[in-house]
């Protein structure tokens, strides 16, 4: 029998085969949390002409130096407006918050700074005077050309996750179709007789299909474009034909569960050596030791297992490494040290254990506990897991004064100041 390959280098063989994906165009309603292809280069100064930080005067600043001083006030000047007048020596300019400065003036006297004496014109009153008590310099309270950025500044790099504050940004900077680095497209597959979905009734020897709609949520919380089909019954014509519709949608990568294994009804690695090749198979790892991972039609493919935690758990340490290859996306999964509240079996092989997490009040310690059974088949210990623990190759017992490493599946506050 062919020894088990370990972890660390059965995804660095898979991760050569990928390479980041192209670039396409998306408007930027789409570009949330997509990842730029390309720098952002600004064409134009922001803010692109001087403009007042706040609700008051624009004067000459020369003109405060002896406050409190008197100044004639010529007219106003809206937010969204252009003045067409010149703030000469001894006048003033009302002004609103993010209105262009005018010609002659170099600061901002704030509204609450002076005494205003009012006239009637028009829809509205405009003082005719006001006293300014307090002396302001050239500068004070105005945002000059380019202040926030420059022409020509590289604004955003590429590689970038977009966020709210980027799209903002690009939309003062008139971006308004942005290049981001295409969204892998994932196909999944199910195998089995026994599975049903999730609306049909529970017959005997009948499963409903979790893993067709776990693995789809994974590849989108990764930034993928999940591809689901329905399950495909356990004979090799009903799989060679689901991959061939899989096929036809021109997938970046397929993923099925189930049908891997050495039993007699495991037909998807049949079907695979037809129409492709597997180049590795039997991991040390647990759970999840009967992981594919091959070509079929020219597209990567992965064979998960079909119990729903040894899917999940080789999809966290396998091709959720992929998607964020091919998508240009970092790692960003907190991995924490923590201590075991009681001892975890292990048989030797790498496992991932689901834990809960908690922080001892006396030493600040994380603490990690087992959320209960361990079955590869209970899938609510992963919704109780806050993270998985790794337990390394080769040991079968643990310390309590070993530290483990555990990958958070969810943030976790209890006990954070």
């Amino acid at each position: 029998m062919n020894a088990l390959l370990s972890v660390d280098a059965a995804l660095s063989q898979i991760l050569t085969n990928f390479q980041q994906l192209g670039a396409e165009q998306v408007s930027l309603e789409e570009a949330y949390q997509r990842i730029l292809a390309e720098d952002v280069i600004s064409t134009i100064a922001l803010p692109p002409f001087a403009n007042s930080s706040m609700d008051g005067f624009a004067v000459q600043a020369a003109d405060t130096q002896t406050a409190p001083r008197s100044l004639h006030v010529i007219g106003d000047i809206p937010a969204g407006t252009s003045p067409q007048f010149v703030v000469r020596q001894g006048e003033a300019a009302r002004i609103m918050t993010g209105a262009p400065m005018p010609a002659g003036a170099d600061a901002v006297v704030p509204v609450e700074a002076t005494n205003q004496n009012f006239r009637q014109t028009g829809d509205h009153e405009l003082p005719e005077t006001i006293e300014v008590r307090q002396a302001v310099k050239p500068g004070d309270y105005v945002r000059p050309v380019g202040e926030d950025v420059q022409i020509g500044q590289r604004v955003l790099l590429a590689g970038s996750s977009i966020q709210p504050a980027e799209i903002g940004l690009m939309a003062m900077l008139g971006v308004s179709r942005v290049p981001v680095v295409r969204q892998p497209r994932v196909a999944i597959l199910s195998t089995g007789d026994e599975l049903i979905a999730p609306d049909q009734p529970l017959t005997p020897g009948k499963i409903r299909d979790a893993n067709g709609y776990v693995l789809a949520a994974l590849v989108r919380q990764n930034g993928g474009i999940p591809l689901r089909f329905p399950p495909a019954k356990d004979s090799i014509e009903a799989v060679r034909a689901r991959f061939e519709e899989a096929l036809a949608e021109k997938p970046d990568l397929i993923l099925s569960s189930a049908g891997v294994s050495v039993g007699v009804f495991d037909v998807v690695r049949t079907v695979i050596e037809e129409i492709g090749h597997i180049d590795l198979w039997r991991i040390n790892i647990r759970p999840g030791k009967p992981l594919a991972f091959g070509q079929v039609g020219g597209v990567p493919f992965f064979g998960l297992p079909g119990n729903p935690v040894s899917a999940m758990v080789t999809f966290e340490v396998f091709v959720r490494p992929t998607l964020l290859k091919l998508g240009n996306r970092i790692d960003d999964a907190p991995i924490i040290q923590a201590y075991l509240e009681k001892p975890i079996h292990s048989d030797g092989r790498r496992t991932y254990a689901r834990v809960k997490l908690r922080r001892d009040a006396g030493s600040g310690r994380w603490i990690a506990s087992e959320t209960g059974t361990q079955s590869s088949g209970a899938l609510s210990s992963m919704v109780l897991a806050d993270g998985l623990l790794t337990i390394p190759e080769g040991l079968t017992g643990n310390s309590p004064e070993a530290l483990y490493s555990v990958r958070l599946l969810r943030p976790v506050t209890q006990g954070l100041s």
